[in-house]
């Protein structure tokens, strides 16, 4: 039977998508692309590096070129230092309160001494003074501090105060005895420069029952606090001797 010329144009559309669709076929099974994806996390920063504060504050009072003068710039105290010290009360309601208080003045006293024993255990301290209240403003600053520090030719002003209190769980008397906490904090200024080589805070609580010396309940928890105050002046003349042996 002979093939009409529509038959022969559908045959050859078949054969043309045969082939088309060999093509395809072989494609698939070849190796496969490698396709480059881009990392989505890569960032390349092309800008200057950022070396001083872009914030303008205009209360500051150390000039955008001094702070960088003083994190770039090397610094160590003198190797002879006159030491004087400078106590923060926490509170002035409370410092008026004990003013006649025997036993709140003593407890006070006890604690410079001891900072001052242990500030003479380093080789480097030549002379300790107390700086007295009418130098200091009512409200300290570094400035008037510095500048007190200054007519009594001292190098550095070890300035610290101290908080006590006995824990809350136990000042109704629930249990058989009281328990203390104390936390001291204190800096080491260095008078030429203004900078604060040494700053820490440390605070221990101690635990005792009332004994047959204290006369009163008041009695027994202040002498607690007041040995957990010495735990922690004991530890920062610790670090005081540390950081002095040191050399810096």
């Amino acid at each position: 039977m002979r093939k009409t010329p529509r038959s022969l144009n559908i045959n050859r559309m078949e054969k043309a998508f045969f082939f088309i669709l060999m093509a395809i076929v072989l494609a698939s099974c070849s190796a496969p692309r490698q396709v480059s994806i881009p990392n989505q996390y890569t960032y390349v920063n092309n800008d200057p590096p950022i070396t001083k504060s872009l914030f303008e504050d205009q209360r500051s009072t150390i000039s955008e070129e001094n702070i960088q003068k003083i994190l770039d710039g090397n610094y160590n105290l003198p190797q002879n230092l006159r030491v004087a010290f400078v106590k923060l009360e926490n509170d002035q309601n409370q410092r008026r309160y004990y003013w006649s208080d025997e036993a709140f003045l003593k407890s006070q006293q006890r604690y410079l001494d001891l900072f001052i024993e242990k500030l003479k255990n380093s080789a480097r301290v030549t002379s300790i003074s107390t700086i007295p209240d009418i130098l200091v403003s009512k409200n300290p600053t570094f400035t008037s501090i510095r500048e007190a520090a200054v007519r009594t030719q001292s190098d550095i002003v070890v300035v610290y105060t101290i908080d006590s209190d006995i824990y809350s769980q136990y000042k109704l008397f629930t249990k058989p005895s009281i328990k203390a906490f104390a936390t001291t904090q204190l800096i080491i200024l260095d008078v030429r420069t203004g900078l604060v080589p040494l700053s820490t805070i440390v605070t221990k609580d101690f635990q005792d029952k009332k004994n047959e010396g204290d006369l009163s309940d008041s009695d027994a928890i202040n002498r607690i606090k007041n040995e957990a105050v010495l735990l922690t002046i004991e530890e920062i003349g610790k670090q005081i001797t540390s950081f002095l042996a040191g050399g810096k």
